[in-house]
């Protein structure tokens, strides 16, 4: 099959179609690569997809679901051809922050909060592209996106590292008190056998990548640690009614567990049942109508009941962790499990000490999990994703859209980063407004495939590109391998062991810390590394609320901006040594004591007039003898009303107090406003110069006369200690050589 011939699509085809672009360069070499490639890709996409899904307290084949449709359509109607989208260590914790107060991890009514979340930040993010709105993402300045990522690598290995010490641990709203829950638990449940796995992994993966590069790690790593688990009988699980544990206490903490889930999720499905209730009366009575404060107020406290319940039900949990069971079996079979110390004499024990498993989920009393091994991913359904419509709820979709705009947007930052860093090797034109679309069309399309959010991946990407694929049909063939994986392989999973996925996860997250980058933050600006430091400490403070981290980065960094603009550079300017003018004070130059130089860096707008006013003004009580003010305007690019009114007034006030003001170095776009309102006219074109030499030429004489000044500052070099001493010499005489300002 030779190359097809390259077929001119119409521009609007091409943006509702971004694939028709590259489609008609598909061959059978290229097929051929894009094939390899995408199974590249799947290897390193399969395995990292469940781990991420345990990340956002979904089931694992959650995380093949979201790497199942979503690459194939953010791969055909993104602008990139080599960036691949699943699901991402950011969005995963993210989603977990966004649904933590609104279901219990892994029950349903989270599952469709996940998926609905997927669905909103779909709509956002393809609102914002269709819109043309990609610039809104300049808002995150890069301190502060560094600082959040870093903060959210920290969170993301607080999760994962009970996995990894093979422990359960409940977060609390206080991440140090969490932290101390860690490390209480592991020291004294630490399950060994766990830990090793899930440190081997982590060795395998650095090892390789060190190694040989072209392997695909992360599956050699999870593959080989599954297969260390099969063969030794690591996980040594079971099930079992509730009769069959002989601890009362046991059982009545069960019972209290189960009873305060069942009321948490009764007052979830009455709390959602109430919300279009609120709505509809907020709409026929108004919004602040008795009936709909009524209905306000039962939501309320439903909020607060549930509060309670969740500190409850982690209660319980503790509790029941803290139980150690040993088992004994038969003659049937059944297996009964008994407090150490109280087993009956001449019953068969089974080997190990079994503890329950209470991760998430509703406690099902007749098919308790317990275990002496450590845990696995278990069964995963053979089969592809049921497709069918986001369950909508408009009250939670509007408490989720707040993290869904911080996923969208982070999302998107982070796609097109990783699309322009492959841009450049490739030569590709990106439009990152057609990206926005390709993303947000993967959420949303993927939403209806049962997909939680997705992104882009730096690893996946890069993997791709090396791999060889040369169209986004690579990314479609990864789509085709994770769907053959659901139909035909999900049995292998049955032994994976959760630590090494663990293992995974922390492993890309050190990846995301840039310690580095903070530094050159500080380097640049202390004020923006001051940024930096805050957006990350309320990240952190905050979590699992990560938004408020961003929030308050992005609201300080436009407070700076706004500040700098308000307080632009204003500068003294006198002569140099290299014939420039610069400012005297930076550069211990003396000054005219009868001519102000003044240089103002910025746009002159409501916001920064009083600021030059004042400087102005400084000016005149400091030098006594001032005849002129010269003010140098090449650094300013705009001028608005409140400019020209100011600029107006200062005429008339040095003029009456027997000053004068001059302009000089107007960009034509200002001088087209001071036209336009007079103020050339009144100034006068002889006040008005296209740069400072020309003005001192004209000025200077008149500012000197009858003074006894014999080497201006202006003209001749003077540094200011010289200009202190009675007989001060010049460096060099720099009359009428050039006239540039710098600073």
């Amino acid at each position: 099959m030779s190359s097809a011939p390259l077929r001119q699509f119409p521009s609007p085809w091409l943006r509702v179609f971004p694939f028709l672009a590259w489609l008609p360069e598909v061959s059978s070499s290229t097929l051929k690569a894009d094939f390899v490639a995408g199974l590249t890709v799947a290897m390193v996409l399969i395995p990292q997809s469940v781990a991420y899904a345990s990340l956002a307290g979904l089931p694992a084949y959650y995380g093949l679901y979201a790497a199942f449709i979503p690459p194939a359509i953010a791969a055909l109607f993104g602008s990139s051809r080599h960036l691949t989208t699943g699901p991402m260590t950011i969005a995963s914790l993210l989603s977990a922050a966004a649904l933590a107060s609104l279901a219990s991890p892994g029950s349903n009514t989270y599952i469709a909060y996940a998926i609905l979340l997927s669905l909103v930040a779909g709509v956002v993010q393809l609102g914002l592209g269709v819109l043309r709105l990609g610039m809104v993402v300049n808002f995150l300045s890069v301190p502060v996106v560094n600082a959040y990522i870093n903060a959210a690598a920290i969170v993301i290995a607080m999760v994962q590292l009970p996995e990894l010490f093979g422990i359960t641990v409940d977060s609390s709203q206080y991440p140090l008190l969490t932290v101390f829950h860690l490390a209480r638990t592991a020291a004294a449940y630490t399950h060994w056998p766990t830990l090793a796995l899930g440190c081997l992994t982590v060795g395998i993966v650095l090892g390789l990548r060190r190694l040989s590069p072209k392997i695909p790690n992360v599956l050699a790593a999870v593959a080989i640690a599954t297969l260390i688990a099969w063969t030794t009988g690591f996980d040594r699980n079971g099930q079992a009614p509730i009769e069959a544990i002989r601890s009362q206490e046991a059982v009545e903490a069960v019972a209290g567990l189960k009873n305060a889930q069942t009321e948490f999720e009764r007052l979830t499905e009455e709390r959602a049942a109430l919300a279009p209730r609120v709505r509809e009366a907020q709409q026929r009575q108004g919004r602040f109508s008795s009936e709909a404060a009524d209905l306000q107020h039962q939501i309320d406290l439903f909020d607060i009941r549930a509060g309670q319940l969740k500190e409850e039900i982690q209660a319980y949990r503790r509790h029941l962790r803290g139980f150690e069971f040993v088992a004994t079996e038969a003659p049937d079979g059944s297996m009964a499990f008994y407090p150490p110390g109280e087993v009956p004499i001449g019953q068969k024990r089974a080997p190990g000490m079994w503890r329950l498993q209470l991760e998430r989920g509703p406690v099902d009393e007749s098919a308790l999990a317990l275990a002496s091994g450590g845990a696995v991913v278990g069964y995963i359904p053979r089969s592809l994703p049921r497709f069918q419509p986001p369950t909508w709820d408009l009250f939670v979709a509007m408490e989720l859209l707040p993290m869904a705009i911080v996923i969208a947007l982070l999302g998107y930052l982070e796609s097109m980063s990783i699309a322009k860093t492959m841009a450049t090797r490739t030569a590709q034109r990106l439009d990152p407004n057609q990206e926005l679309i390709g993303q947000g069309l993967a959420k949303i399309v993927g939403a209806w495939f049962q997909s939680y959010p997705v992104t882009g991946s730096i690893t996946r990407s890069i993997v791709n590109l090396e791999a060889g694929a040369k169209t986004g049909m690579s990314s479609v063939f990864a789509s085709v391998a994770v769907g053959a994986t659901l139909l035909f392989f999900t049995p292998l999973f049955n032994h994976v062991p959760e630590s090494a996925l663990a293992a995974v996860v922390l492993v890309s997250v050190a990846g995301l810390i840039n310690v580095r980058g903070a530094i050159h933050s500080w380097q640049v600006s202390a004020s923006q590394g001051l940024i930096g430091l805050i957006t990350f400490a309320v990240t952190v403070i905050f979590a699992p609320h990560l938004e408020i981290g961003l929030v308050v980065g992005v609201l300080l960094s436009l407070g700076l901006h706004l500040y700098g603009r308000m307080r632009p550079y204003v500068a003294i300017l006198s002569r140099h040594p290299d014939g420039r003018f610069r400012d005297a004070e930076r550069n211990g130059l003396a000054t005219c004591p009868y001519i102000a130089v003044i240089r103002f860096d910025g746009s002159l707008f409501f916001a920064n007039t009083s600021f030059l006013e004042d400087r102005i003004l400084d000016r005149l009580a400091a030098m006594p003898e001032l005849r002129y003010v010269a003010i140098v305007c090449d650094g300013m690019n705009d001028i608005d009303a409140s400019g020209v009114d100011m600029l107006s007034r200062q005429v008339d006030q040095l003029r009456a107090a027997g000053h004068d003001l001059f302009l000089c170095g107007l960009r034509g776009a200002l001088m087209d406003v001071l036209r336009r309102t007079r103020l050339c006219h009144k100034l006068g074109d002889d006040h008005i110069f296209t740069n400072l030499r020309y003005a001192l030429r004209a000025i200077h004489a008149k500012a000197h006369e009858g003074k006894e000044e014999k080497e201006c500052p202006l003209i001749h070099v003077v540094h200011a200690r010289a200009a202190r001493e009675p007989h001060g010499k010049s460096d060099k005489n720099l009359n009428g050589e050039g006239g540039n300002v710098a600073r």
